[in-house]
């Protein structure tokens, strides 16, 4: 497995094996992170990826980080937190999740998704939902052995 450091607000370590550091993405991780969302059919490009990070590190409410070893990023995960109005608590969504195909199966989801989880706790998070295409049934199977159930109804208007 690996030896996870975590670098977000006073979290400290789990131990592995492995050379796994997770942290908070920069805007000079924008051409790794657009090759990633590549894997999952996403149009991008390293100009509009770079002006994303930044947006997004602008905002208390998000989180984009990555998984990191021996300065090669092998995944990258997006996390939004929004408060809710009638109950108390907030929840956590997953929006982008991408473990290089090259290095999947081999724990970097599962350690990512913990710490999202931890995040979520910090924050007073009642939950974590992920929009998943039906298309990635890999990644379904993946979230379901994380303890996730599926949530039918789910309603769209494009604006665009």
């Amino acid at each position: 497995m690996f030896n996870v450091k975590y670098k977000h607000n006073g979290y400290s370590a789990l131990t592995f094996d492995s050379k796994m550091e997770i942290r908070k993405a920069k805007s000079t991780d924008a051409k790794r992170i657009s090759e990633l969302l590549l894997q999952l059919e996403y149009p991008v490009n390293n100009e509009f990826i770079g002006e994303r990070i930044a947006e997004l590190s602008r905002n208390q409410n998000e989180e984009l980080i990555i998984a990191e070893e021996e300065g090669k990023i092998l995944a990258v995960l997006s996390i939004h937190f929004i408060p809710q109005l009638a109950i108390h608590g907030s929840f956590a969504r997953i929006s982008y999740f991408c473990v290089d195909e090259h290095a999947r199966s081999k724990g970097i989801g599962q350690e990512l998704e913990k710490y999202c989880e931890n995040v979520a706790r910090d924050r007073g998070c009642d939950r974590i939902e992920v929009h998943c295409h039906s298309r990635r049934v890999r990644a379904h199977e993946f979230y379901k052995r994380q303890g996730y159930v599926e949530s039918p109804k789910y309603f769209m208007k494009k604006l665009t």
